[in-house]
């Protein structure tokens, strides 16, 4: 979530020697006229991986070495520590800056939530998880405790014996389209799998055929702005709702949104800084990138409008409804990164208040076959792109040639785009027919690789 200037200071730190480490560090602060007077606090947490006590310990130490304040939270998954520092800076308004507050404020929500579904079975309120081995499910744990069983969660891929992101989280489930190792599920149980840090979440089952089923960021954005606008409807609130995706995003969920929803959508390079900054320019704004990273962000007047409705005494029972649901709702949302405990309860509320199964809510849409695959270059920044990464402006006749294939199927889209991390050209296709392999047999030239 660094700014791009912030990300080139890091980048000169980490290749810095140690005995030149604390000129280094005065140059920035010269650079951007930082008081060295004011006091300075850094929260500090750590995961479950056996390096992750020596780091946390040098970040402390540094922080230290500086003259800051530090508050080591100890074992706490990266978007709980991001909650306690939004939490510190708005001085407790946004809730209470320990884990505690944490779980309290966002099982109180849920609850408050639950009891707008009328009438569920056991069977309806299991949940099935896969922790990824990492220090969600521990977090999980905590948070469930909370509960009072009106969501009954069954922990696979704990952390106690199995490695972490091993043949499981959630990014393996994406990528291999396929259930976790580790998860003893039937057809048509509810599942989801977290992400070592838990700040992403992925939803699927298996039908009575045993084929898979996968709900990714695309399904979950859907099913969230789906539920937001119809409570934004019935409360009376003209509130402007956006959904902010990547050139990942499945086609069919933008057309679902836009045609039949009437949502704004807004295509944003990938990065989630780029996606969470675009939502910040409207009242509210729901962004999730199709691995499932992602949140709902309120701006300040969506909030108070949405509490200014809640407590008020002369509207009818359907508004006040829709008020409370969507103050709720609010309180349920970790608004600060993608966290995937709280989009868990936020979906499991959606699901139980609409009735849905999980099959239901697979059924809005269905996603169009699509392929991505890397290619090894030399140099990656051969390749420069524009419209949120989607058309590529070199080399010379790269994009005629994606146009050129793209032209012969139907609803098709391709694009080829360079990574951020590795000399990797990353390539994205899809049509209506799984068929249609071809798009991905684009023959380039990057450099010396063909």
């Amino acid at each position: 979530m660094l700014t791009a200037t912030w990300e080139d200071f890091a980048t000169q730190l980490a290749n810095t020697e140690q005995k030149e480490l604390l000129a280094a560090l005065k140059d920035i602060i010269n650079k951007e006229a930082i008081n060295m007077k004011l006091e300075a606090e850094v929260f500090v947490g750590k995961d479950t991986r056996s390096s992750s006590a020596s780091l946390s310990q040098a970040v402390l130490d540094g922080v230290h070495a500086l003259g800051g304040q530090s508050k080591d939270y100890g074992l706490v998954t990266t978007p709980q520590l991001h909650y306690m520092v939004c939490c510190q800076n708005s001085h407790g308004q946004y809730g209470e800056a320990t884990v505690e507050g944490y779980c309290s404020k966002l099982s109180q929500a849920f609850l408050a939530l639950s009891k707008n579904a009328s009438n569920r079975t056991d069977d309806q309120k299991h949940l099935f998880v896969d922790g990824a081995n990492g220090i969600g499910a521990p977090k999980l744990r905590e948070v469930e405790s909370h509960l009072k069983k009106q969501l009954q969660i069954s922990i696979f891929n704990d952390g106690s014996r199995g490695k972490l992101n091993h043949q499981c989280g959630a990014d393996f489930v994406k990528v291999q389209q396929k259930p976790p190792t580790g998860v003893e599920i039937s057809p048509g149980d509810r599942c989801c799998s977290f992400d070592g840090d838990a700040d992403r979440i992925v939803y699927y089952y298996t039908d009575s055929r045993g084929f898979f089923h996968l709900l990714d960021g695309d399904k979950i954005a859907t099913l969230i702005s789906t539920f937001l606008k119809e409570l934004l409807v019935q409360a009376g609130l003209d509130l402007k709702i956006a959904v902010v995706q990547t050139a990942y995003a499945n086609g069919s969920s933008t057309r679902y949104l836009e045609d039949t929803m009437k949502v704004i959508v807004r295509c944003t390079k990938t990065g989630v800084k780029h996606l969470h900054h675009a939502a910040q320019e409207f009242d509210i704004g729901v962004y999730f990138e199709a691995n499932g990273h992602g949140t709902v962000l309120f701006s300040k007047t969506a909030e108070e409008k949405v509490q200014l409705l809640a407590k008020s005494t002369n509207i009818n029972d359907e508004r006040k409804r829709a008020a409370l649901l969507l103050q709720n709702t609010v309180n349920v949302i970790n608004q600060t990164v993608g966290d995937a405990i709280s989009d868990m309860l936020l979906i499991e509320a959606i699901l139980a208040i609409k009735g849905m199964t999980v099959q239901q809510w697979d059924a809005i849409y269905s996603d169009l076959p699509n392929r991505q695959l890397k290619v090894t270059v030399s140099d990656r920044r051969v390749i420069e792109t524009t419209d949120a990464e989607r058309r590529a402006v070199s080399p010379a006749g790269l994009q005629e040639a994606i146009d050129g294939l793209v032209k012969k199927y139907k609803q098709a889209r391709s694009f080829v785009r360079p990574s951020g991390t590795e000399d990797v050209v990353r390539v994205y296709a899809e049509a209506d027919s799984q068929v249609v392999e071809p798009l991905l047999a684009l023959n380039f030239k990057i450099g010396p690789i063909t």
